[in-house]
């Protein structure tokens, strides 16, 4: 998953000239919105690489959420549109320039729904605990300027903590528990950040004014705490979306040419058939292993796999297993000839940050910054807890098993997220490149990762292991579940009894997973789809490809299509026949 797809859309309004002035309407109203989101959000700004805005240092603070700030934010999002549309008629575009438009009328939809209609600001509080952790933690790790001038950004924003607090408390009229749940063990993560990881890392000459910044930080996030425990907790709200602000969000997200119910009735179908694949492909392997055979699906696929789950890491060999799984798995795309990889060699494995763990209970990919490519981007890989009990630890191990940490680690670095992103860092001009890295297309971005994965496969990663393909349809199970989840927990009524049903009877999930996945479910919408969405429409983007291209080199698609970033796929597709 990327992190970065949670670009924040509110906050800081700050007037200022843009950094460049390139020529035609177009592409200088495009400037001024990729530039102006950024400084409306110094965290995201921060990550994109993007450090100064007019005379504002935007590593020192934090994003605003003040009603007159987010006023601000509403109305400028409705006088850009309104500029737009007047000065740029989209059909005289090149269609490169149309691409960048369709997407940037996207992002100003989605801006103004979350203003005015979802309105995380005043109901998720994990909102504000994700930005003062990632506000913190990228200064931290990315390399941008020299140790003491990051920390005095770092000191900086632990002096805004306080008033972003403040600000949290003032908008969060109510909140599901579960939200508030999450954002307290959160809070956990960041007071570790804070008390300990930063301020061990401290130079000398700064750790003074380090820790008295911590200090008046520290006392702020323990009062909110005890305020979300004393008083947010005893304000309730849905987590659910209604099926008007659901079906919205879904166009202006996924930017496909399907809608919920059409993805429901796809994922569903889509289960039911790869269920039957599973069966076919593990009654050998079920005669093989018990001396007979069977003929119900479920006790003959679920015997399989907990076979196959029995080879696993232990806690104390998981990371050296995927650092493995990640050497093994670049070795495989540059001996199959599957894309050329990014010529860069900046990838980490590290343990997922604690005040991401929420969401990211598994890992998760965070990109090098779009205007920095030179810098760092980590494979986040969330660590086993001791304290928890035995049979959890199993549970989890099973389930990212010998195969499952390997499917994992091409998901989310070689040649998933980190190559894709990689490639989306060259894009030539800067702005372009900025406009699709900052606001991506999900489906693209996480279709992507399931596409190449199984495109491993087919070209024979592991000697075409029937062990490895029933673990990657067990996960394909999971991209229909996610899917189906989010369709139907948001917009038809699903419990939480259905919904753990639906991942551990049909689609085999251990149920430490399935209990992490409905959670997440409950943090986020629209975000669980975009898997799904993606893997069908890259394969069928690459069949149309396919049909057009005599003779057909996979190397050649995989490379066109990911020299053009994270555009919608319909887009995409517009895109590559324009080339020919």
């Amino acid at each position: 998953m990327n992190p970065r797809a949670a670009l924040t859309l509110v906050g800081l309004a700050i007037a200022g000239c843009t950094p460049h002035e390139p020529k035609g309407d177009f592409q200088t109203l495009a400037t001024e919105f990729v530039y102006t989101v950024l400084a409306n959000s110094p965290v995201s700004a921060t990550q994109s690489g993007y450090h100064r805005h007019g005379d504002v240092e935007l590593d020192r603070i934090l994003d605003r959420y003040s009603p007159a700030e987010t006023e601000r934010q509403r109305r400028w999002y409705q006088d850009f549109r309104l500029r737009l549309m007047r000065s740029v008629n989209s059909r005289e575009l090149s269609p490169e320039d149309r691409a960048d438009y369709d997407i940037i009328q996207d992002q100003i939809a989605l801006g103004l729904l979350e203003l005015t209609g979802i309105q995380n600001y005043r109901h998720n509080p994990t909102l504000y605990v994700e930005l003062i952790g990632t506000g913190l933690f990228s200064p931290f790790t990315l390399q941008y300027a020299d140790s003491n001038t990051r920390y005095e950004h770092i000191i900086g924003r632990l002096q805004e903590i306080p008033r972003l607090l403040s600000d949290a408390r003032r908008n969060l009229s109510s909140a599901p528990e579960i939200w508030t749940r999450v954002a307290l063990d959160e809070n956990e993560g960041n007071v570790q950040l804070i008390d300990k990881t930063l301020r061990e890392g401290a130079p000398a000459q700064l750790r003074d004014k380090y820790n008295a910044a911590a200090a008046e930080a520290l006392r702020a996030i323990h009062d909110f705490d005890a305020w979300l425990r004393d008083h947010l907790m005893r304000r309730p709200h849905d987590w659910r979306l209604d099926k008007n602000l659901y079906d919205r969000k879904f166009r202006y997200v996924l930017a496909t040419d399907r809608t919920p119910e059409q993805v429901l009735a796809d994922a569903e179908a889509e289960m039911k058939r790869t269920r039957e694949e599973m069966f076919a492909l593990a009654r050998p392997v079920y005669r093989q292993l018990f001396q007979k055979d069977g003929s119900d699906l479920n006790t003959v696929v679920s015997a399989v796999l907990a076979s196959i789950a029995q080879k696993h890491a232990t806690p104390e060999t998981y990371f050296a297993d995927a650092r493995r799984d990640l050497e093994e798995a670049r070795q495989f795309v540059r001996s199959a000839n599957l894309l050329t990889l990014p010529p860069r060699d900046n990838l980490t494995v590290i343990e997922t940050p604690e005040f991401m763990r929420g969401i990211y209970a598994v890992g998760g990919f965070n990109p090098a910054p779009a205007l920095e490519p030179h810098l760092g981007a980590f494979y986040w890989l969330t660590p086993i807890p001791a304290r928890w009990p035995k049979e959890r630890i199993e549970s989890k191990l099973r389930e990212y098993n010998y195969y499952g940490l390997k499917l994992l680690t091409i998901h989310e670095a070689i040649p998933g997220h980190y190559v894709q992103l990689e490639y989306a860092n060259d894009i030539q001009p800067q702005l372009r490149r900025l406009i699709r890295a900052i606001f991506g297309n999900g489906p693209y971005v996480e279709g992507w990762a399931v596409y190449a994965t199984e495109m491993m496969l087919d070209a024979g990663y592991l000697n075409h292991s029937p062990e490895l393909r029933l673990t990657f349809l067990k996960q394909q199970l999971r991209v229909f579940a996610n899917a189906i989840l989010d369709i139907r927990l948001h917009t038809m009524g699903m419990t939480d009894a259905q919904a753990l049903e639906l991942m551990t009877k049909d689609g085999f999930q251990e149920r430490e997973e399935a209990e992490a996945k409905l959670q997440r479910a409950k943090l986020s919408s629209v975000q669980l789809p975009t898997y799904f969405v993606g893997w069908r429409d890259w394969r069928r983007l690459r069949e149309r490809y396919r049909e057009a291209h005599t003779p057909f080199s996979l190397k050649e698609f995989n490379e066109r299509a990911l020299r053009a970033g994270a555009v919608p796929l319909p887009v995409l597709s517009r895109l590559l026949t324009a080339e020919r």
